[in-house]
């Protein structure tokens, strides 16, 4: 006797269950849409990433994103939710994040009180805490890669760059001639290290001579940062790593001890998300004329979550860590 099938359960499998909305940002490698997950009712992120032909091989900085946040877990750090692939295109599946931390900055109706800035940071420092607790640097921090939740909640996004350290034979990858332009604003910002703060950097691997310039007052750069931040501020900003402030210690400094305290994230202003005006509900789906269905065809190939992801027979993501 055969069972029955449940039609909207099938509708509903991994396969097919993302419905793309809108574009939310285009880059290098890709598209990042908004999407409404129809087996949860739950709004992701989905970054569309283009694999390439054969010639050109996998996208392996993909595969070491998708490697790293399965071991990264963590209320201050982005959760990728699942991964498949597509017609060339490899999709990733984030929670979905309202904003980021450079739109705060930028948005001028938002003014960010000393309290607002301690909470960010201490956010941030405690994501950095669990990815070097799971011996993993980041590599690319920057405002945009800081994404804020409807609730204000902070989280470390794009690990495209991340790497594991701690062994002695492992070279970084570079990033060719925007290194030495980094490079040159920072040292005009905080001024040439010398051998005396710096003992080591003249061993670094492509070590490469600047012109000297002298480091301003980090007051000039920072006019209205309290003595105490100033003073976090110079610990993390130490050339020598020797001689660099830890992240605990950081995370223990007096300056998130004393007033004012941190402001509670839920409390955090922060500006519309693109789109808000077209955000639906997974009910009002079907009233609508047929959504973009993103997830490939059930019949072609199956959604494979992040702990079983290989988009190669050949390539594992674990090989992903040697590129």
């Amino acid at each position: 006797m055969s069972k029955s099938v449940d039609t909207d359960t099938v509708r509903k499998q991994p396969v097919d269950r993302y419905l793309k909305r809108q574009v939310l940002g285009e880059g290098t490698y890709g598209v990042v849409y908004k999407a409404i997950d129809t087996l949860t009712g739950q709004t992701v992120a989905i970054k569309k990433i283009r694999l390439g032909n054969q010639k050109e091989g996998l996208n392996f900085t993909a595969l070491r994103e998708i490697k790293l946040l399965k071991e990264l877990k963590h209320p201050n750090i982005i959760e990728l939710i699942d991964a498949f692939p597509d017609k060339g295109n490899l999709h990733l599946v984030f929670e979905y994040m309202q904003t980021d931390l450079e739109a705060v900055i930028r948005d001028r109706n938002i003014f960010l009180s000393p309290a607002d800035i301690k909470s960010y940071m201490l956010m941030t420092l405690r994501g950095l805490a669990f990815c070097h607790k799971k011996w993993v640097l980041h590599r690319d921090m920057k405002p945009n890669n800081l994404l804020i939740g409807d609730k204000g909640q902070l989280k470390l996004a794009d690990f495209g760059l991340a790497r594991i350290f701690g062994s002695p034979d492992r070279r970084f990858t570079h990033q060719g001639s925007s290194d030495i332009d980094q490079l040159g604003k920072i040292f005009q910002a905080l001024g040439t290290p010398r051998p005396s703060q710096w003992a080591d950097m003249v061993y670094l691997p492509e070590y490469v001579e600047f012109q000297y310039v002298p480091a301003p007052p980090l007051r000039s750069l920072f006019p209205m940062a309290s003595d105490d931040a100033l003073d976090l501020l110079a610990k993390m900003f130490t050339y020598d790593p020797r001689a660099r402030i830890s992240i605990q210690q950081a995370m223990e400094h007096r300056y998130f001890s004393s007033a004012p305290p941190p402001t509670d994230p839920t409390k955090l202003r922060i500006p519309a998300s693109k789109g808000d005006l077209l955000e639906s509900k997974v009910s009002d789906l079907n009233q609508q004329e047929s959504p973009t269905v993103l997830s490939p065809p059930g019949k072609l190939r199956r959604v494979m979550g992040p702990e079983a992801f290989d988009i190669n027979r050949n390539q594992s993501i674990d090989d992903a860590e040697d590129y």
